[in-house]
């Protein structure tokens, strides 16, 4: 008895570990995807970093998120990805969390980040 409590003790630890993540997408799909215009991106950098430069169609979180729904797409089966400034950063969970908090389905992350983009020698829109 004392070993399954213990089991279901560690796989809801675990489960608990997982939530709220989102699977990742990495620079080569997400090109991929803005190419063929299939993609919503989110920049969660905040409008300073924004305007500093963003990944190519990406929408500034911070300057819309009080309008989100009218920003995505109507389909809630659409990609949407956002991200931040790199793999370490946490902040594209508040972008993540609230599309999927709207209803949408398909929600990556781009762990890589701007920061990642730009050493990959993407080009960014200002």
């Amino acid at each position: 008895m004392k070993k399954i409590l213990a089991l279901l003790a560690s796989a809801f630890v675990a489960a608990s570990a997982f939530a709220g993540e989102f699977p990742d997408i990495s620079i080569t799909e997400l090109k991929k995807a803005i190419e063929d215009k299939k993609v919503t991106v989110l920049d969660v950098n905040g409008t300073g970093g924004y305007k500093k430069g963003h990944v190519p169609t990406a929408i500034d979180f911070a300057a819309n998120k009080a309008k989100l729904a009218e920003v995505l797409p109507a389909d809630k089966n659409a990609l949407i990805v956002a991200y931040c400034g790199g793999p370490s950063c946490k902040a594209y969970q508040a972008a993540a969390n609230a599309a999927e908090k709207l209803g949408y389905k398909n929600v990556k992350h781009l762990s890589a980040g701007i920061s990642g983009w730009l050493q990959a020698g993407e080009k960014t829109e200002k």
